[in-house]
């Protein structure tokens, strides 16, 4: 019979696996230059180049200078590009560079092992349970 956990041990273990997770895709994506959460931003680039800062804060649910100043980091990384939209000069427009989009294929490929080694001896049915459990958590807090 499963072990049954206190409502007090969930958000212990919770966090403790939030860490761990964490912890482990910086190491993994810090291999390739991207910095923690760098790979959100690359994702979004990666699905439409060129966007503005504020749109990109948007779509991921940060503030515009928290992107900005990611942008800074990852430009001088190598990883884009900030150019004035030439249409509208107050506005910056992020792209990507050859480096940036090359990392793509090496990030999906990190990120699939990640999930396979923190899902490993999880059946389909125990993932699939998980990532339905996970979602029905976050929409409980409202995200």
């Amino acid at each position: 019979m499963p072990r049954s956990f206190p409502r007090d041990e969930f958000q212990g273990v919770f966090w403790a696996t939030k860490r761990a997770l964490a912890e482990a895709a910086d190491e993994a994506y810090r291999a390739h230059g991207v910095r923690d959460g760098q790979q959100f931003l690359l994702r979004e680039l990666w699905k439409e180049d060129g966007l503005a800062p504020g749109e990109l804060a948007r779509r991921l649910g940060l503030a515009t200078p928290t992107v900005t100043r990611a942008a800074i980091r990852m430009e001088a990384a190598g990883l884009v590009t900030r150019e004035p939209d030439l249409r509208d000069r107050r506005l910056v427009r992020i792209h990507l560079t050859d480096r940036g989009r090359e990392l793509e294929v090496v990030l999906d490929a990190e990120t699939r092992a990640l999930s396979d080694r923190a899902l490993a001896g999880f059946g389909e049915d125990d993932r699939a349970a998980l990532i339905r459990a996970l979602d029905r958590i976050r929409g409980n807090l409202g995200s």
